[in-house]
């Protein structure tokens, strides 16, 4: 079986923790260049810009593009525009208008465009979708907590504009709620608390429901010291549906029925090769289109300014 052959541009934590090990896992997918103005591999040929890396770099067929999302935009054009398939670490973008237009870009091309959402290949997330949509729901809680310096020490990106701050980690247990509900949800009011020195939140309280009221709030923090919080609680008619540590885990009532390793990269992997094989896209908005819904409905407070 011919490999995809495989560039990664941004070769940070996420990279090299997450991507490097899923490619090796995957058969159908090497990686044969990276791009980044400062990181390297001993393993593979580096190039300072994805730019460079097109024109001067080995022969590949896809770009992942594990760059800090207010520059992914202009990188999936380019990647597109030399008619390679994309694969779009989340959150996809910096805004959500600006996905259309990469979107139809593929579509010219006759390449492949995947805007991913990891957590939505966690272990318990089709069980409980399985399980919900015989149910009657009740409510939903989230609780998303986590410590930002653990995860993102020194990345002041992620509380510039366009950067996300705490929804970047919160856009995954959106990511598994739009997943799992059986119909859609919406933004109802949200509060967001902006340290005075930075430009996105660290601290989100959200509501949301869906066409039939299911009341839905929803708590992150990127504050959480010790053991983090990635939880999800669906109360329903024959009791509460419980995901957590991120839909590694799932309880229905006090019986534990999924506890299983994580392995959502190499399943990201495994659907990229799949979609690029048949030429298609897979280009789900819906987590996204919440958050920039937050920020329109959200109530703004300062809090503690922040400091790496």
């Amino acid at each position: 079986m011919t490999k995809l052959r495989l560039a990664i541009a941004g070769f940070g934590k996420i990279a090299t923790t997450r991507h490097v090990p899923a490619i090796a896992e995957v058969a159908g997918v090497e990686l044969v260049a990276i791009a980044d103005p400062v990181a390297t591999s001993p393993d593979v040929p580096h190039f300072a810009s994805l730019e460079k890396l097109l024109k001067d770099g080995p022969e590949i067929d896809a770009v992942t593009l594990c760059t800090p999302p207010q520059v992914r935009s202009a990188q999936a054009l380019l990647a597109l525009e030399a008619r390679k398939h994309v694969m779009l670490e989340k959150p996809p973008g910096a805004t959500v208008s600006e996905i259309t237009p990469l979107l139809a870009a593929a579509r010219a091309a006759k390449r492949t465009l995947f805007a991913t959402w990891h957590s939505r290949f966690a272990p318990a997330v089709e069980p409980a979708r399985e399980l919900l949509a015989s149910r009657k729901l009740k409510s939903a809680t989230i609780i998303w907590k986590e410590d930002v310096r653990v995860w993102h020490p020194g990345q002041d990106w992620i509380f510039a504009a366009g950067g996300f701050g705490v929804f970047d980690p919160g856009i995954n247990a959106l990511s598994i709620l739009t997943r799992i509900l059986p119909r859609p949800v919406f933004v109802t009011g949200a509060e967001l608390g902006f340290p005075a020195n930075r430009a996105a939140p660290i601290v989100v309280d959200m509501e949301m429901a869906d066409a039939t009221g299911l009341p839905i709030k929803a708590e992150f923090d990127f504050r959480q010291t010790g053991p983090q919080t990635w939880d999800i609680r669906i109360d329903t008619d024959r009791g509460p549906l419980t995901l957590s540590s991120g839909g590694a885990k799932m309880s229905d009532g006090d019986t534990g029925v999924v506890d299983a390793l994580k392995e959502e990269y190499p399943a990201l992997y495994r659907r990229f090769v799949g979609l690029t094989s048949k030429g298609e896209c897979d280009v789900d908005l819906a987590p996204l289109q919440i958050v920039a819904d937050a920020f329109l409905l959200g109530r703004r407070r300062n809090v503690e300014a922040f400091e790496f």
